[in-house]
């Protein structure tokens, strides 16, 4: 999956995996990777602030994508949460490509797909 390096990819996920999402967007930017986090979030700002903040990442000019670090959380495979299925849907909608970190998470099984989301099975090496 090629992804240009100019433009940024936009992380989400649910803030139980926040070091995880640190550690995705630290790799992504090894791999040469322009990351933009979810900083207001990992901060602990106000739902209202960092998600309106985050919406604008996801739909600035300079992003190209969204990549979801969908763990697993409390025994469920693939977790995406309803902060990060909103992300999905304005990216969706703001024709950005979507990317899951793991597998597609099967209650939302149905939309991913229809949306034309990636899954890269943990690999971060896919994007290109």
């Amino acid at each position: 999956v090629k992804i240009d390096p100019n433009k940024n990819v936009v992380l989400c996920g649910s803030m139980k995996f926040k070091e995880d999402i640190i550690n995705v967007g630290k790799r992504l930017e090894e791999l040469g990777h322009t990351i933009k986090l979810p900083i207001e979030c990992i901060n602990g700002e106000p739902k209202e602030i960092a998600s309106r903040a985050h919406f604008n990442r996801i739909i600035s000019e300079d992003t190209e994508a969204i990549l979801v670090v969908n763990n697993e959380k409390s025994w469920i495979a693939n977790y995406i949460g309803p902060n990060s299925f909103a992300e999905v849907a304005f990216a969706f909608f703001h024709n950005k490509k979507i990317f899951l970190l793991n597998d597609i998470y099967e209650p939302y099984k149905d939309e991913l797909e229809g949306w034309k989301s990636v899954s890269l099975g943990g690999n971060l090496e896919k994007l290109k």
